[in-house]
């Protein structure tokens, strides 16, 4: 049976005590059914993993006793940063969720044209922090041990004129491309990829990417869900360049 792991963001090693909080403690005790002596592993978002046990536990609280660190290697080469135009409620969470359990780097959420969802800088910063637990639980379940970089969501227009540097292959989905996805060269550095919400990109937002740099690539002659798109796009990449070939 595999171990539990547990997201749990800091700085600690060999001996550390680490007090959970009233949820998790609740979780291993109520829902896994866990006592004071079993085994799981913990990691801290950054790379490192350890293995820990239960050293004391109560139904709303629970310390773990920090014991050796452990190699994992879980962690896909290829870097990809996905651009994703926000879509409604689970399909984002779930975008997130399968984006990070495929090896994504950094997602940065965008406000588009077409896209339903408004947010404004307080709901902003409360939906990033929501996908933070998100993409965690997911790297919990997928082994693993880095977090991916999530952004506040912004409008595409104002991403456009802050994009990172350094990318040598830089992407959108479009239907109808000539290039299919499958055919482009192997990126040297990283690849961005933008990806539209549930009502696509306006022309003039295929526009700014094309002056951007961004190459439209197609994954067929189908329209796909925002969310088919995205996990499609990135197993591709994994397949073709990544740790799934």
């Amino acid at each position: 049976m595999p171990r539990t792991r547990l997201h749990i963001a800091g700085t600690y090693g060999a001996d550390s005590k680490l007090e959970l909080d009233s949820d998790k403690a609740r979780y291993l005790s109520r829902v896994l059914r866990l006592h004071v002596g079993d085994n799981v592993s913990v990691f801290d978002g950054g790379g490192n993993e350890f293995a820990a046990t239960i050293s004391e536990m109560s139904k709303t609280a629970a310390t773990l006793r920090v014991l050796e660190k452990t190699a994992t290697a879980t962690e896909s080469g290829l870097r990809v940063h996905l651009v994703q135009g926000v879509s409604r409620g689970e399909r984002m969470d779930f975008v997130v969720q399968k984006a990070t359990e495929l090896g994504v780097k950094r997602i940065s959420p965008v406000l588009t044209e077409y896209g339903v969802v408004r947010l404004d800088a307080a709901r902003a910063e409360k939906r990033r922090d929501h996908w933070r637990k998100v993409a965690a639980s997911a790297c919990e379940q997928s082994g693993r041990v880095r977090l991916p970089l999530i952004d506040t969501p912004i409008p595409l227009k104002n991403w456009f004129g802050s994009k990172p540097k350094q990318v040598d292959t830089e992407l959108v989905l479009r239907l109808g491309a000539t290039t299919p996805l499958a055919k482009i060269d192997a990126p040297v550095t990283k690849a961005c990829v933008l990806i539209g919400p549930e009502g696509g990109f306006s022309d003039s937002e295929f526009e700014h990417a094309d002056t951007a740099g961004f190459r439209p690539v197609s994954l067929g002659p189908r329209v796909l869900r925002t969310e088919t798109a995205t996990i499609a796009t990135l197993a591709i990449l994994q397949s073709l360049w990544g740790d799934l070939g």
